[in-house]
């Protein structure tokens, strides 16, 4: 098997806080970066691709889901910790559920809808750093 080749800059990358009666989509990644951690679907831009394009791409591959896209909630920007660690900064939306159900692909092992107020009651969660701000931020946006 090929060695993984880490870029040498940030990358831009996308995701979604996405709402659906009052309760919003977290996911766990199963593999690097951030395996084991509960955080909003979404990935990589690709050239050419808009950040929206990028978004409703990653989510529809990652989810299955359709949704529509509200508006940017906020950003954040992940350094490397450690050696051939990536650099990326994620742009993330608010967004509402549209259509389907999740069906994860290969990339999480598990989601959960739960209420943006009650991500606390769930200490038990990791939770990818910034999670709740954004989740937060996100929420200001749907329901103004």
């Amino acid at each position: 098997m090929a060695a993984i080749v880490q870029p040498t800059h940030a990358q831009l990358a996308v995701s979604a806080a996405i709402f659906r009666d009052g309760e919003v989509l977290l996911v766990r990644r199963a593999r690097s970066p951030a395996k084991g951690f509960y955080s909003l679907p979404g990935g990589r831009v690709e050239l050419g691709e808009s950040l929206h394009q990028a978004l409703a791409r990653e989510i529809d591959e990652e989810t299955g889901l359709a949704i529509e896209i509200v508006g940017l909630a906020g950003w954040r920007e992940v350094l490397p910790a450690a050696a051939g660690a990536g650099h990326y900064l994620i742009m993330s939306f608010a967004a509402r559920w549209v259509a389907r159900e999740p069906v994860l692909n290969h990339e999480l092992d598990d989601f959960r809808w739960i209420a943006p107020d009650a991500l606390a009651s769930f200490g038990d969660l990791k939770l990818t750093g910034g999670l709740e701000e954004v989740i937060q931020s996100a929420a200001r946006l749907i329901a103004p």
